[in-house]
């Protein structure tokens, strides 16, 4: 992309409000001495990658948060291992390596280290610089370790629901347990554009990681929750007026609290068992199925392919991420 080649001196204001730009000095150093501090106090990098954010908003609110954080906290630890010239377009393998020494040494788990690593490779990737950042292999980066055959699956109590004031919050825990949703994907939900008749397909905007995803509609109650979902709407998403997400999310937080409806993680847990189930025959190992050793070679590949229909409808890129739902 073009604006890669350019310093973020030589960069456009971005937009999104605040304050302009317009009667900054034309003349800004390239190189700034160490220690240097951008506007307001922000260390240079730091404010670099703020910028590099607010060019690219990819993703849902969770996401670009996360990534917010991973990208302060990376740019904090390359202050404190002594790399403080370094601007966001500077980012070498170098200094991927010092990152992920500096994690090691840390001690974080396995799978803290991969989240940083992809939003590692999101700045490698804006800058134009994909290559600088490695496979986690290449990296030393291990293998997750996920605790299997557990059941962590949770039902949508009625009367618990019935807590619930909010008919919009009450709705995308419905829709949750229908279709396995995210919490931001059931909030962020728009009946009207999502409903295609034998599925529903989801936005970008709406999703974790701004991949889009279609979830095929597979039994009754489901239609049942998305008319129903479609007459409270309308042509919207399930936000009352004068609110926005983060209010939303707010009212959802502390409604789901109050009518002792916590871990509602576990409704993902339940939409992919009772998947796998519908789609294999049997039940899920974590809901004392056969374990995936013991089947026999024709029922193991039903088995691989119903893994894998879970998991691209959970929103997931990996077969093995359906090990967390199911067991095995």
């Amino acid at each position: 992309m073009a604006e890669t080649s350019r310093t973020f001196e030589d960069s456009p204001p971005c937009g999104g409000g605040g304050e302009r730009y317009e009667h900054a000095p034309k003349r800004v150093p390239t190189a700034p001495s160490v220690g240097a501090r951008a506007k307001g106090g922000m260390r240079q990098l730091n404010f670099d990658l703020k910028r590099l954010q607010e060019r690219h908003r990819e993703g849902g609110f969770v996401t670009r948060r996360d990534r917010s954080y991973a990208l302060a906290q990376m740019a904090d630890t390359l202050h404190e291992l002594g790399f403080r010239g370094l601007r966001a377009t500077g980012l070498g393998r170098k200094h991927a390596v010092a990152l992920v020494s500096a994690w090691q040494r840390q001690g974080l788990a396995t799978g803290t280290v991969k989240n940083r690593m992809a939003h590692l490779r999101w700045w490698a990737r804006h800058i134009g610089r994909p290559g600088v950042v490695g496979t986690n292999t290449e990296h030393g980066i291990g293998q997750r370790r996920y605790v299997t055959n557990r059941d962590k699956s949770r039902g949508l109590d009625a009367d618990r629901l019935a807590l619930v004031g909010d008919v919009h919050v009450r709705m995308s825990l419905r829709l949750q347990a229908a279709f396995g949703l995210r919490r931001e994907e059931a909030i962020k939900f728009t009946p009207s554009y999502a409903d295609r008749g034998g599925s529903i397909v989801l936005k970008a905007a709406w999703t974790k990681g701004g991949r889009v995803r279609e979830i095929p509609i597979w039994n009754d109650e489901q239609r049942a929750v998305l008319d129903a979902a479609r007459g409270l709407a309308g042509g919207g998403a399930l936000i009352p007026g004068g609110r926005n997400y983060v209010v939303q999310r707010k009212a959802y937080e502390k409604q789901t609290k109050a009518a002792g409806l916590g871990r509602m993680h576990g409704l993902r847990h339940r939409y992919a068992q009772t998947r796998y189930e519908d789609l294999t025959g049997w039940k899920a190992p974590a809901r004392g199925g056969p374990r995936r050793r013991s089947l026999s070679r024709a029922r193991r590949r039903v088995d691989t392919a119903a893994r894998l229909t879970v998991s691209r409808e959970l929103g997931h890129g990996r077969v093995d991420a359906a090990n967390i739902y199911l067991g095995n």
